[in-house]
């Protein structure tokens, strides 16, 4: 019921970004959605990804500091309102939210998001019938 996730740990120096762009370009692996949560000395790229494990292995041997994790991914009907609705189900629940990001495709939203509790998140989203994107489905949002 998850997708995974690269976190690259970049260092906030010009090129340091593009070195890693150009890497997973090289190998032919396309972003599905990106995002950077920075500091004054680095920065954690989040990507989503054609072929994740591939673009980790990619980029350690490059020797970029990478990790691959799980996260969800929700689709919801792109309507004003609806990331709010899933947000609040999950806070309902006492399920708090780590980091999220969303972005449109396909005239979808889909919601990113990592949780302290992915087990009890799991059994929300099938109690509550939200629509996940899963690993093998990725292909169809490119």
């Amino acid at each position: 019921m998850t997708v995974h996730q690269l976190s690259v740990f970049i260092e906030n120096k010009s090129g340091a970004l593009v070195r890693v762009l150009q890497l997973l370009k090289q190998e032919n692996i396309q972003l599905i959605a990106s995002t950077i949560a920075d500091t004054a000395d680095f920065g954690i790229f989040r990507i989503i990804c054609s072929e994740p494990e591939k673009a980790c292995r990619v980029l350690k041997e490059a020797g970029v500091a990478v990790s691959l994790c799980e996260v969800f991914a929700v689709e919801l009907d792109d309507r004003p309102g609806k990331a709010a609705d899933a947000i609040e189900i999950f806070a309902s629940e006492g399920i708090s939210i780590s980091y999220l990001y969303s972005f449109l495709l396909n005239g979808k939203g889909v919601l990113i998001f990592r949780t302290d509790n992915a087990e009890k998140a799991a059994e929300v989203i099938a109690s509550n019938g939200l629509s996940v994107i899963e690993e093998k489905d990725l292909s169809r949002l490119l």
